[in-house]
């Protein structure tokens, strides 16, 4: 098993599917560094070898990725609060932050939705 920038590639799976398992490497930085390496695509995680490996390792330093990324987003983030901007103080509420409605739906930010006491019983009596 490859293990690259503290993560284990997944095994049996094509490179370009398993160098997405490190945070902040999608489809196009993922086949740029193989084009950059001269891998091919369809090779299976499992037949790398430590060379390759090596050389994976050194064209991904050209990217911020993994810890570096994770830090960089929440310093960002940070910052945003920090100023008490419209963002900012979404962040701290946690609402959506990029002008998605929340009358319905952003169960995602909200968390699970919550019982009103006796709003059922209200409508009731009229």
């Amino acid at each position: 098993m490859a293990r690259l920038l503290g993560v284990d590639l997944p095994r049996n799976k094509k490179m370009s599917v398993a160098l997405r398992a490190i945070y902040g490497v999608g489809p196009k930085v993922a086949a740029d560094v193989l084009a950059k390496v001269g891998i091919s695509a369809d090779k299976s995680s499992n037949e790398i070898t430590e060379e390759e490996v090596q050389q994976i390792r050194a064209a991904l330093d050209e990217y911020t990725v993994e810890g570096d990324l994770r830090r960089e987003i929440a310093l960002n983030i940070k910052r945003l609060k920090d100023l008490g901007c419209y963002r900012g103080i979404r962040h701290r509420k946690g609402l959506p932050v990029r002008g998605q409605r929340t009358h319905t739906n952003a169960r995602t930010r909200k968390g699970p939705a919550v019982a009103i006491a006796g709003k059922k019983s209200i409508k009731a009596m009229k």
